[in-house]
């Protein structure tokens, strides 16, 4: 068993909304770090848990980075940067915080686009401290440029990828409990991260693939699909989306299905966001375009929806659920309140081998 480092994740004003779904995520999962507490002056005291999903999971949100080391009685060797800024930058304040983690002698995570090893002022502050800068994003050698080869032909396993209609919509969270809900049902199911939190979260494959040029995104999405393949021989994987095929300011879901070649996708889509997040003035995509634009270019079916219960009420996700089905004739579900049994259902039914593999 993995032994975790013990870690703070730092999300000042964002935790809970959109851009912070790194420390959302992390607090939800981390199979790498213990998360011991939350860093948001606006949500202090509470409980990390209660914030996103009603339910207290023991992780204490804290004023600042003072009372969030002197707080534990474990030995904290970790500051996450939690927050996704759509600027990519660090403030001054963020730049303050992080000098005082590393002389209270934490290492530093980080996942923008912003690179505190290219810092001199991190590096030097990191040096006279003696811990270690992390850039999740950045390309640690030239191994990263890996052009599409077609040896994605050789995956023998269903391949499923689970996009949606905007960015920070849950497809990382969705991706993570159907590859453990496939694990726990007798499945060999393995999740292959495509964004920093998921390389943070500790998962075994996968490549943050906005930090990388255009021309080696889909041999990259393909090299480290490949890689679990001949790894572990899955039965199944599962492929964490980013923003969507639709949106205009990202093109990772392209390359996704590019290099990934999904025989089936799953769909995220949260159903009372009205404007794409970051971008005020333009409206989100209806969720029949979207699911008609994603079958269209990847030549692969929608064979679920993963609903985004944000701003809604438990009777208003029964009823978006009942509606969904009904409408795209497919299972639909909220799967942080009530589980994904509806989508491996799914899953199974599309994929015989799988049912074959379990019957053994």
């Amino acid at each position: 068993m993995i032994k975790k480092e013990f870690a703070v994740v730092y999300c000042e004003g964002f935790f809970g909304k959109m851009d912070g779904k790194t420390a959302n995520g992390l607090t939800r999962y981390s199979g790498q770090y213990e998360i011991v507490g939350v860093i948001d002056s606006t949500k202090a005291n509470l409980d990390a848990g209660e914030v996103l999903d009603n339910a207290a999971n023991g992780i204490t949100i804290y004023k600042n980075i003072r009372e969030a080391l002197d707080g534990q009685g474990m030995p904290v060797t970790a500051f996450i940067y939690g927050m996704a800024p759509l600027s990519g930058s660090f403030s001054s304040k963020d730049r303050e915080v992080m000098y005082y983690a590393m002389e209270r002698g934490l290492n530093i995570i980080n996942g923008l686009h912003d690179f505190l090893t290219d810092d001199e002022g991190f590096v030097h502050k990191a040096g006279e401290c003696n811990v270690q800068l992390f850039d999740i994003r950045k390309q640690q050698d030239a191994k990263q440029r890996s052009v599409f080869t077609g040896a994605i032909n050789r995956v023998k396993c269903p391949k499923i990828a689970i996009l949606g209609t905007d960015s920070a919509v849950g497809k990382r969270t969705t991706s993570i409990i159907l590859t453990q809900a496939l694990q726990e049902l007798g499945l060999k199911s393995v999740m292959i991260a495509t964004g920093q939190t998921g390389v943070i979260q500790g998962a075994e494959f996968g490549v943050p693939l906005d930090a990388l040029k255009e021309q080696f995104i889909s041999g990259e999405m393909e090299k480290a699909i490949v890689e679990a393949w001949e790894a572990t021989e899955p039965d199944i994987i599962i492929i964490e989306g980013q923003g969507s095929l639709s949106h205009p300011a990202y093109l990772s879901s392209c390359f996704i299905i590019r290099g990934g070649q999904p025989e089936a996708i799953i769909v995220q889509h949260p159903p009372k966001r009205e404007f794409l997040g970051d971008y005020p003035t333009i409206k989100m995509p209806r969720l029949e375009d979207e699911i008609e634009l994603v079958e269209v270019f990847s030549k692969s079916p929608v064979i679920g929806i993963a609903i985004n219960h944000e701003s809604m009420s438990d009777s208003e996700v029964d009823e978006t659920v009942e509606a969904y089905q009904k409408q795209f004739d497919m299972p639909a579900a909220d799967v942080l309140r009530s589980g994904c049994d509806s989508l491996i259902a799914n899953i199974l039914t599309s994929f015989p081998q799988l049912q074959a593999k379990l019957a053994r």
